[in-house]
């Protein structure tokens, strides 16, 4: 597997893999805001095998601060490392320009989600903490839980 930041392409990228993910990426205005924002993101992504596995789009907010804004892998790899892999990436990358602090949203656990509770147990694996639930940031039926990495807290590769 390699990873390797792209600068091309990176809209129909992350729409073959959104629309792979309806489970995760069912709403189709804010899939549609995905696919348009990642053009203007560094964006990277996992090959395996010469097939795009998965990809991840970084949102730089400041000088101390980036967002993981949109990451998704392909079904058929998950559970081999990828997401993980993608996130050690972007945490050197991040690192390299002198960002502390590496954030994420995802939808908080008081709205039951088999999917999203496999997402955010994903990220409490990687050292994310959560920090603060928003629970009209998304609209109501959709609360948003709001976590943090300090960049190089703590190995977890």
């Amino acid at each position: 597997m390699t990873i390797e930041e792209v600068q091309e392409n990176k809209s129909q990228i992350c729409e073959s893999i959104l629309r792979s993910l309806p489970e995760w990426f069912g709403i189709e205005s804010a899939t549609r805001n995905y696919i348009k924002d990642v053009g203007s993101r560094p964006m990277f992504i996992a090959t395996h095998g010469g097939v795009v596995a998965g990809f991840l789009s970084l949102t730089i907010h400041n000088e101390f601060t980036a967002e993981i804004h949109v990451m998704g892998v392909k079904k058929e790899f998950h559970r081999n490392g990828i997401g993980r892999k993608l996130v050690q990436f972007i945490e050197a990358y991040a690192g390299n320009k002198g960002i502390e602090y590496i954030t994420v949203k995802t939808l908080s656990p008081s709205r039951e989600s088999s999917q999203y509770e496999r997402t955010r147990q994903f990220y409490l694996a990687l050292g994310f903490k959560p920090l603060e639930e928003f629970k009209s940031l998304w609209g109501p039926s959709n609360p948003c839980l709001f976590m943090v990495r300090l960049v190089g807290s703590r190995l977890y590769f």
